[in-house]
């Protein structure tokens, strides 16, 4: 609904004749004026009328409606589906690819500046008019008066070229320019009205219709703003297509060629001076794209560039942006192809002016080369530094002229040991290694113990991990793959953080092991290249200056020999003795040959009770290996752990070939209320044979379980029972936990008798009961219970007052586990037909299961057999 169709409706309501609401007169929008302005406010709301619209038509002529833009083909009134959208979208990506690929990884300069597909094109309305613009039907003038009368006019330019003024009539501006036809309006409101003034604008401006042909995105035709260029109607068709040139974009008008844009010019240097306006009608046709040429390397903007007539390699240069600072402009390859239609190479040098004017040819691809890395006059400092980096090299530089500082110049995680200096020597390029001392170094400058650095030495700064806070422990990589996450670091460095406050708390066994894995890895990484710089530079006369330190120092492993050759210096390297070194003996074995050539190893000691100093007279050679013999069971803390009824009980150390009896002496023997006949000595080695045992078992079990659950298929019904027994027996054993028990005589040990001694090992344990009064019966037994030891009762007695057995008892495999922990299988008397053999205090009866009732299969015996041995210790320890 139109503004004047709902100012007619409610205007209607003013009105109390219906047949003047056909239409809205001048006087109509007068008295609507007149209303008061809430009430005009409260209308408008209701009947949903733009006050301001109304008030700026002043009754004139109302402007016509604005022609929409001519929508492009792929509107969405005429655009395929989106599936379709989406397969168009692909092959133009792909198409894009291949020839992105085909020009070397290279995409045409320039395009992406009007790429698009806009379904409209607002006209230009908000930018100041020139005042040589002409006039045409479509435009619209808007005139202020003020003085004596205050009016705004808005003056739509008719078809005829006239606007029509108040009180005055039509007056032609068509064809004026919009300055002319504003001193006109201007001398007509002079002329005709006394002491008002007049100020003419542009409202709406007039809409054409150009085209847009060639190699445009979307070409077609276009409706445009009357103010619109030649860049304005490259933007509304959606851009140049790269088969398009961008250099020689054509103006036409009325078949003449009225001016080309170079598009370079509007991109590079933002010249619009040949941006020429359009009339109704125009064409812009954009050609074919002309010869084209590559750049790349060391521009700003490497890309393909479209030539316009002789370009030399100076020019190519200015349009891709200049070099860049890294460029090395003595070279420049350019690949071209000759007369015979073969790829050759050409070389220029952009240093000269003889190579600036280098000519560039069609479907040349020039490569700039970069500058080769800093080759001289530095010094550089890897590892755990604060700055690791090159630093400009000064003759006289010495090691505390690069690190004067442990706190400022060394990372916290730093070793402050040791350093290594590689030094290159300039005439034959062949590296060497120099140990330094650090804290020497820094004590005492300017001297020999404070190394001069030549051109190009490289510091290698090692980490001391075990400087690690609470902080850093969370990101520590985990021990299987250590060191996986810190190489993707510069130079190799393990993670060590900034400044510490949070002392480090003890670190678990696991974290230590971590911890050694990633700071051997963290060494082994930054004296990986020097190593294999010392391999590759080997040869028969100079042999690789490597060598191998095994045994008791902290960071065993490959190490470049120091130019000392001292075996001081290289143990220094390697992190120093471990305090489990033995100072008693050391071995080099050396590689060598014989008089005949071959090769031979010698084995030589060294006594390091004196110092590694005192070894001066020992010179390090090629392929050396020095081992560093540790103490034999140093610092070895072996223990057995004695409970119960001992006088002292608690953890003793033994000696290599202290016995059982030899530890209980110690202790002070066992009390008087002990029971030695039901001690249980276990051991830890047995306790991981049983565990693994067990495991063994309880993976066997449970496939046969799936097994019969299977084979029985549709009858598992009928064997239900015996289903939710075996699965109850596995749950047993799951629960199960080994014990590692050995059977011992505890009172013929302590007696001293011809009884094998027990040879003690580390983690052994001894629990001496109190006497007991007690006999355990567990079970298939109506209630499995312990019973008060009775002199003269048989195994049966006890059984009996178990409630018996059960069903699925097994009666002839009913076994005794005695407080000792032996086994006894008590034989039916063929005269009474019972087990009559007494029991002892301690003693714990089994009655098992019945195997052979349930179908005899091997599932069931495997349990009994199970149970049988590790119920031996389990039900022994519970019976204490």
């Amino acid at each position: 609904m139109t503004l004047k169709q709902k100012l007619l409706i409610f205007l209607t309501l003013l009105m109390p004749m219906a047949g003047q609401a056909q239409s809205i007169s001048q006087a109509q929008i007068d008295q609507f004026r007149s209303l008061p302005q809430s009430q005009q406010e409260a209308l408008a709301k209701q009947y949903g009328v733009d006050l301001n619209a109304l008030n700026d038509g002043n009754g004139q002529q109302q402007a016509p409606q604005r022609v929409d833009v001519v929508k492009p083909l792929n509107d969405e009134a005429s655009s395929p589906s989106d599936q379709s959208q989406a397969d168009q979208a692909k092959r133009d990506a792909d198409r894009k690819e291949a020839a992105r690929q085909k020009n070397g990884g290279l995409e045409p300069f320039g395009y992406d500046l009007f790429a698009g597909r806009p379904s409209t094109f607002a006209p230009v309305t908000e930018i100041p008019v020139p005042a040589e613009y002409t006039l045409g039907p479509g435009d619209v003038l808007r005139v202020q008066l003020w003085g004596k009368e205050n009016q705004q006019l808005t003056l739509p330019i008719s078809r005829n070229g006239t606007v029509d003024f108040p009180q005055h009539g039509p007056l032609s501006v068509a064809g004026l320019s919009f300055q002319e036809a504003g001193q006109q309006i201007r001398k007509l409101v002079s002329e005709q009205y006394i002491g008002v003034q007049a100020s003419v604008s542009l409202g709406e401006l007039r809409s054409m219709r150009i085209f847009v042909l060639g190699e445009a995105r979307s070409p077609g035709a276009y409706t445009v703003s009357s103010l619109s260029t030649m860049s304005n109607a490259l933007f509304v068709s959606g851009g140049v297509k790269e088969s398009g040139s961008l250099r020689h974009v054509q103006h036409k008008r009325n078949g003449k060629l009225m001016g080309e844009l170079d598009l370079y010019d509007l991109l590079l240097n933002g010249d619009t001076s040949d941006d020429q306006r359009l009339q109704p009608g125009d064409v812009i046709f954009i050609p074919p794209v002309g010869p084209r040429v590559g750049i790349e390397g060391e521009v700003y903007r490497p890309a393909l560039y479209e030539l316009d007539g002789e370009t030399t390699l100076g020019s190519l240069v200015a349009l891709a942006g200049g070099l860049t600072p890294q460029a090395y402009p003595q070279t420049v390859r350019i690949e071209r192809t000759n007369d015979e239609f073969l790829r050759v190479l050409v070389n220029a040098d952009l240093s000269t002016k003889h190579g600036q004017r280098t000519r560039i040819q069609a479907g040349d691809r020039v490569d700039v080369a970069a500058l080769s890395d800093v080759t001289g006059q530095y010094v550089e400092v890897t590892g755990a530094a604060s700055r690791p980096g090159r630093y400009a090299w000064m003759p006289g530089m010495r090691f505390s002229s690069i690190i004067s500082s442990l706190e400022a110049d060394l990372d916290p995680a730093a070793d402050q040991t040791a350093a290594l200096i590689v030094h290159t020597d300039p005439r034959t390029d062949r590296v060497s290694a120099e140990v330094v001392d650090v804290h020497k170094a820094l004590a005492n400058q300017r001297s020999a113990a404070d190394p001069q650095l030549a051109e190009r030495d490289q510091i290698l700064i090692f980490a001391d991990l075990t400087k690690t806070t609470l902080d850093d422990r969370d990101q520590l990589p985990a021990s299987d793959n250590v060191g996986q996450r810190d190489k993707k670091r510069e130079g190799g460095q393990a993670s060590s953080g900034s400044s510490r406050e949070q002392p480090m708390g003890p670190l678990t066994d696991e974290e230590k092991t971590r911890l050694r894995k990633l700071q051997h890895w963290q060494r082994e990484s930054l004296l990986a290249p020097v190593l294999a710089r010392l391999e590759a530079q080997a040869s028969p006369n100079h042999p690789a200056q490597t060598m191998q330190v095994a045994g008791a120092v902290r960071f065993p492993g490959q190490y470049p020999i120091p130019t000392s050759h001292r075996v001081a210096d290289v143990v220094f390297l390697a992190g120093g003795l471990k305090d489990s070194a033995s100072l008693l003996t050391a071995e080099l074995a050396r590689f060598g040959r014989d008089a005949s050539g071959d090769g031979r190893t010698t084995i030589k000691s060294l006594n390091l009770r004196q110092g590694l100093l005192a070894l001066g007279d020992i010179s390090l050679q090629s392929r050396d290996r020095l081992l560093i013999k540790p103490t034999p069971q140093f610092a070895q803390r072996r223990t057995i752990t004695l409970n119960g009824e001992i006088r002292f009980p608690g953890e003793y150390t033994f000696r290599d070939g202290e016995t059982l009896r030899d530890v209980i002496e110690r202790a002070g023997g066992l009390t008087n209320n002990a029971f030695p006949k039901g001690a249980v000595f276990t051991r830890e080695k047995l306790r991981q044979l049983e565990a693994e045992r067990l495991q063994e078992a309880e993976k066997r079990l449970q496939g046969d379980l799936l097994g019969v659950k299977l084979k029985q298929g549709n009858a598992l019904g009928k064997n239900a029972d015996q289903v939710q027994q075996l699965e109850g027996m596995l749950n047993d054993v799951q629960s199960s936990r080994p014990v590692g028990r050995m059977v011992i005589d505890l009172p013929a040990v302590l007696a001293g008798k011809a009884y094998q001694p027990i040879r003690l090992q580390d983690g052994d344990a001894l629990t001496v009961p109190q006497i007991p009064q007690a006999v355990s019966v567990f079970g298939e037994v109506q209630f499995p219970t312990s019973h008060l030891y009775q002199p003269g009762l048989t195994v049966d007695d006890y059984i009996e007052r178990s409630g018996g057995l059960t069903r699925q008892a097994d009666d002839s495999r009913v076994y005794v586990v005695k407080a000792d922990g032996s086994v006894m299988v008590p034989e039916q008397s063929s005269w009474f037909g019972g087990r009559s053999q007494q029991l002892a205090p301690g003693d714990t009866v089994i009655a098992p299961i019945d195997v052979d009732r349930l179908n005899q299969l091997e599932l069931w015996t495997n349990v009994s057999q199970i149970f049988y041995q590790i119920g031996l210790g389990a039900a022994a320890v519970g019976n204490l």
